[in-house]
Parts: structure tokens; sequence; C-alpha cells
């Protein structure tokens, strides 16, 4: 397999989770050459952290300043159009976190037509302060996310170039091992159920439509909505040679820390100061096998972070727990007994009983992503979490915004065409 190089845009959280998935291909098969950021000095804090090369302060200073094939885009999602077009135009194969792209503000030019307002620089029309999550119509945002989606599609196709879409629940090895036993049992997966869930994000972007695209169903329903595509889609080609794709959505969203006896509390543990994004919500999907799904999102769940699929199949129930799960169990009285020893992700306290992850990196598909899509780009094939697998995902999140908006079911069909 040659060599890889690889191009890292962003120096923040995302990139983190990327890196070790990378230094476990070895340097034989994958090298990190540059990092970028709009901060030239953090961006060089990172690649001395991690012994990356180069360090740059824009994509295209590091496009123009060493070779590398991939462009890896660890930023925040509001620029994930930006730099998936720019990659594409310099010729670099994508790697692009999740979601794929939203809705952030409306671009320069009148009525926003033709125009990416992330190729632009994020929400250069939209005033800074609007809290567009309360005044924007959500099928103007679905318009424009369709519209966005197809934009990147067409970009990759003209460059030649793969995509791989950074969704770590298809890769996590309780999910894979679901796949593989629902395809030993051969039955209809006619319902399915998933979750992710915590107590909340800390971040300040997470808690404005502006800069993070919407709430929980964005942010945390990504993930099981991936999985959950990724899985009936895998199951119609197998069975029928093409994938089922979804064909409707039904949705509600809510914002539960707004309850007035929640807010009179004296204490609160779960996250607060959501401005116009939701920190609860559900949407129920529709196939169009007619089997169905369940996919839950919240910021309001205390114990840590909560992701979890069960597939109902006509002779089977299989669960897949990434987290939490039962692989190593720990008490403690105090919560200072472990010291820094850490537990698992977002986990509010460590005492009492837990659930240790004993590697969350594994546990979790991080370091299979990045494996799969690297290898895939080697070999000049598919990644198994692909853009097609993005783009419906993008596209089902917004449809169910509108659902949740205007109270009715939602077609997804004539968008995903």
């Amino acid at each position: 397999m040659p060599k890889v190089r690889v191009g890292l845009v962003g120096h923040g959280y995302a990139a983190g989770l990327h890196m070790p998935g990378f230094q476990a291909l070895g340097p034989d098969r994958c090298e990190v050459v540059a990092v970028c950021g709009r901060s030239k000095r953090r961006a060089q804090g990172f690649a001395d952290r991690y012994g990356i090369p180069r360090a740059f302060e824009s994509f295209q200073e590091m496009a123009e300043g060493v070779d590398f094939e991939v462009a890896d885009l660890a930023v925040p999602n509001h620029l994930h159009t930006r730099f998936a077009l720019e990659a594409a135009r310099a010729g670099k194969h994508i790697i692009c976190e999740k979601h794929l792209t939203g809705y952030f503000g409306e671009p320069r030019g009148i009525g926003g037509r033709g125009v990416i307002h992330h190729a632009q620089g994020a929400m250069d029309c939209t005033p800074t302060g609007e809290l567009i999550g309360k005044t924007v119509p959500k099928q103007r945002m679905l318009e424009r996310v369709v519209e966005e989606c197809n934009q990147i599609g067409d970009a990759i196709t003209s460059a030649g170039v793969r995509f791989g879409y950074a969704e770590n629940w298809v890769y996590a090895p309780s999910f894979v091992k679901l796949r593989r036993l629902a395809d030993a049992a051969g039955g209809t997966i006619m319902r399915i159920e998933a979750e992710e869930s915590h107590s909340g994000s800390p971040s300040v972007y997470a808690k404005r439509w502006q800069t993070a695209g919407g709430g929980s169903l964005v942010l945390k329903g990504a993930h099981p909505l991936g999985a959950v595509l990724q899985l009936k889609q895998w199951e119609g080609e197998r069975k029928f040679n093409r994938p089922i794709r979804p064909k409707s959505v039904v949705c509600e969203v809510g914002n539960l820390t707004w309850i007035e006896a929640f807010k009179a509390e004296p204490k609160h543990y779960l996250k607060t100061d959501w401005q116009d994004v939701e920190d609860w919500g559900i949407m129920v999907l529709t196939f169009e096998d007619g089997s169905v799904a369940e996919i839950k999102a919240g910021d309001t769940t205390l114990g840590g972070v909560h992701n979890y699929l069960e597939a109902y199949l006509s002779n089977a129930r299989i669960r897949a727990n990434m987290n939490p799960n039962n692989a190593c169990v720990a008490y403690a009285p105090s919560s200072d007994i472990f010291a820094d020893e850490y537990i698992s992700e977002k986990i509010e306290t460590k005492g009492g009983w837990t659930f240790p992850s004993p590697d969350e990196h594994w546990a979790q598909g991080y370091l299979q992503e990045i494996a799969d899509i690297i290898t895939a780009i080697a070999e000049n094939r598919e990644p198994i979490s692909g853009f097609p697998l993005a783009r419906d995902t993008a596209v089902v999140l917004y449809a169910a915004y509108v659902s949740a908006e205007e109270g009715r079911r939602v077609d997804v069909g004539a968008a995903l065409a």
C-alpha cells in the first residue's frame, strides 16, 4: 500500500481524536506532514505535541508549502463546506468530521442564491447576534443544506477525489459485531432504536444555532442517525443489491432545561444557557421498505455518554452498547479516590459505581474509521463511511427540524434523490 500523507486542517478536539488513528497506522503507511489553523502559534503547539513537521496559518499556505494527498477537516461544523470545496479544488482527498454541513446564516448576495456562505467565511451576512434558530424557517435551512450538499458532491466528483466521512459509530466494534450478527441471522431488520445523550456540551459554540447549526439533534443525533442509515443501506445492498433509503421523518424537539421547576433548583448538574437550540430531540424515520427507526438525542442525561443501538430483526434482537459498557466496572466511595485516572467521557463524578473505558478510542471506532478511510484512499476504493452517508445524514437532520417546526411528517425522498 502506498504511503498516504495528510494535511490536518484544525488543531482542536477533533484533531486530537484523529491523531491516534494516523499514528496507529505507522509511518510507512501514513504520515501527518502538516497542520494549519487560524492561530499559527496554536497550530505550532499542536505540531510540537504530536511530532508534525510543519505548521501553517491557512490551508492555502499549507497546500502550497508541503506535498500531501489528504486534507483532514477537523474544523468546526460551519467551516466544513468552505474547506471541503478548497480541498477538492486543490485535488486533495477529504476526511470530514460530522456533520457534513448545516445552516449557519445567510450568505452575501440577494437571497443568497448561488453562493456558498461558508466558502466566503462563516456567517458573513447574517448579523452575528441574531438567534437564527428562532427567526429562520427550517424549510429555508433544509433548502440551503441540500444545495450545499449538492455543491460539495459536484466538487469532489469533478476533482476525482475520495471523501471519507468520519462517523465513528459505524466503525465501533460493538456496531460492527451487530452487523455481522444481523448478517448471520438473515432476518429482516424491522425496527431500530438508537441514542446519543449526555449532560451537555461545555462549548459556548454549541449553545447557538449560528455556530453549531442546531442543537442536540444535530450535535448528538448525527451519530446514531448515521449508524441507522448505514445499517439499512448495508441490509439493502446485501439482500437486494441496492441500499434501503429513508422515506420520511417525524420529529419533536424541546428545551427541557427551560422547565421552570428545573431552573428554580439551587444546583444544576446539567449544562444550561442554551440560546436558540434544543437540548433534547427524537425522530422517527420510516424507510422505503416499511421499517422504522427511533433516534434520540439529548443534553439532559446524567451518568456520562449514553451511546447504544438496538436492532429488532424478524428472528433476532441485537444491542450494541458503545458507552457505557461493562468491560470494566469500578466502585469508589469518594470521587477523589481514582484521582486523575481517566474513567469515561463526560461523566459527572468518579464516585460510586462507574464503567471505566479500557480503550475509548478503540471502543468508539476512532482508530478504525481512520484506518479504513486512509486504506480506501490508498486502494482507490470507497470507504465504508463516505459521501452518500454524510449527505443523507445532513439532509435527514434538517428535514427532521422541518417536521418539528411544522408539526407534520416530511418526505425526504425528493431531497435525497
